[in-house]
């Protein structure tokens, strides 16, 4: 999703509190979303990535939440951070999904940084009252073996650290499937829109449990 889009939707929310509506009931779980491209929809047809069909489930389960996709291609554990005090006092979420790593990794920098950036946001994130969903990723083998399993164990630990909920990898079941190849866009990167309903399910398992 394009940062002008999920602007446009905030200003939209925003007109309607100024007219004297409300643009979400009082109570109502507000479900923040703050990733990479992987939730942001690129390369695909809008409305068909896992972040929009998470607001079909929670229709479907009749729950009644909010989901704020602030959501960037290329962004990365620093960016996130320097937005987010400002996406947790704009929409005061119940919840946050943070889904960022993935790009630190491409970028090649230091772990350390990535680690300490997540532990920020979820930090910033609870202590403004919201309960966090962490959502893992790794790389692939050729960055070296010690590498990615030092980057996959990175975001257990945070989570285990600042006792969020955790994703231990979002694309578990396209990444390591047999038809992966097929999965995935030309980058090999980018998964297809028929990927995207098991990377909902992978999100939905644990997000479930902190929306009780």
């Amino acid at each position: 999703m394009r940062l002008g889009r999920w602007r446009r939707r905030d200003f939209l929310a925003g007109v309607l509190v100024a007219a004297g509506g409300s643009a979400v009931a009082a109570g109502t779980p507000v479900i923040l979303v703050v990733g990479d491209s992987l939730s942001a929809e690129y390369g695909l047809k809008r409305g068909t990535g896992w972040v929009p069909l998470l607001e079909q489930r929670l229709a479907q389960e009749k729950i009644a939440a909010r989901v704020v996709n602030a959501s960037i291609s290329g962004d990365t554990t620093s960016g996130g951070r320097s937005r987010l005090p400002a996406l947790l006092q704009q929409h005061q979420p119940t919840h946050v999904i943070l889904e960022l790593g993935g790009n630190d990794a491409l970028r090649g920098l230091p772990l350390a940084m990535t680690d300490e950036n997540l532990s920020q946001m979820v930090d910033l994130a609870r202590k403004s009252g919201a309960r966090v969903l962490l959502v893992g990723m790794q790389v692939p083998p050729n960055y070296g073996s010690d590498y990615a399993r030092r980057f996959s164990e990175l975001f257990e630990k945070v989570a285990r650290r600042h006792q969020a909920a955790l994703v231990p990898f979002l694309l578990a079941g396209i990444a390591d499937a047999p038809d992966a190849m097929n999965l995935f866009q030309s980058d090999r990167i980018h998964p297809k829109a028929q990927a995207q309903p098991r990377m909902l399910e992978n999100v939905w398992a644990e997000l479930k449990k902190i929306l009780k």
